[in-house]
């Protein structure tokens, strides 16, 4: 028996990248999972790998910064699938760049797609969450660079996103939902694609990581995701949990 059977997953950004690592993850130890995206083609992929492994997924094409596409979509979640368990709040559009060098458009998108859609998400499946759901958001440990020089509007709405955690916890909790936040490093295509724009810069990053590797999507971040919604973290909520080979201290 997996760890998540009978378990009903919701994962946004699960076409590609963590989201599909997370995905990839949980439905290996039970879970049935909802795949989120704007892409319908990556959905399909994914759901197309996960049951070729002898798991379960159904694809929800959704617009994260859209508030009636996600309000469909979890009623298209619990109208197919019967609840949701587990909520991944991973699709997030990035603003990176210096400040004069990112536009409104850039930080609104930035802002729609990462604390507002996760503030939104999180309300709607609330209902189907409590009395032991789990949710998982995603933040940065870029917030906790000592040179915030490019990152900037990229930390401001992923430290958003930690603040919203930290107040569902402590208000949900009670309810039997518990809300942490996981701050990965890890081989994504947003990460390739930092690595092939700045390369000095990144070497110079990766030899500030103790463990001097980038985690791996499925085998780091996704199984550390199965076991912080199982019951073997049946009491941690609330948290910020740094998944970065030791290159972040978070305070």
């Amino acid at each position: 028996m997996g760890q998540l059977d009978g378990k009903v997953a919701l994962i946004t950004g699960a076409g590609q990248g963590v989201g599909q690592g997370i995905a990839f993850a949980l439905a290996a130890e039970g879970a049935v999972i909802a795949v989120s995206g704007r892409t319908a083609s990556k959905l399909d992929d994914t759901c197309k790998q996960i049951e070729e492994r002898g798991g379960r997924a159904k694809p929800f094409p959704c617009d994260v910064k859209d508030e009636g596409s996600l309000a469909r979509m979890v009623d298209d979640v619990v109208a197919a699938l019967g609840t949701i368990d587990i909520l991944v709040n991973n699709a997030q559009e990035v603003p990176l760049g210096p400040l004069d060098g990112v536009t409104d458009e850039a930080f609104t998108a930035g802002w729609e797609s990462g604390p507002l859609a996760t503030f939104r998400l999180m309300k709607l499946c609330r209902p189907h969450l409590a009395g032991g759901g789990s949710i998982v958001n995603l933040g940065t440990a870029a917030g906790k660079r000592w040179d915030m020089s490019n990152y900037g509007c990229y930390a401001a709405v992923k430290e958003a996103v930690r603040s919203l955690t930290r107040a569902a916890a402590c208000e949900w909790a009670v309810d039997g939902i518990r809300t942490n936040v996981i701050l990965p490093l890890a081989a994504s295509p947003g990460l390739a694609g930092w690595i092939e724009n700045a390369p000095e810069e990144a070497e110079a990053f990766f030899q500030t990581i103790p463990m001097r590797r980038v985690g791996e999507l499925e085998e780091d971040i996704g199984r550390f995701v199965v076991t912080l919604c199982s019951d073997a973290c049946a009491y941690v909520n609330g948290q910020s949990i740094a998944l970065d080979g030791g290159q972040a201290l978070i305070g």
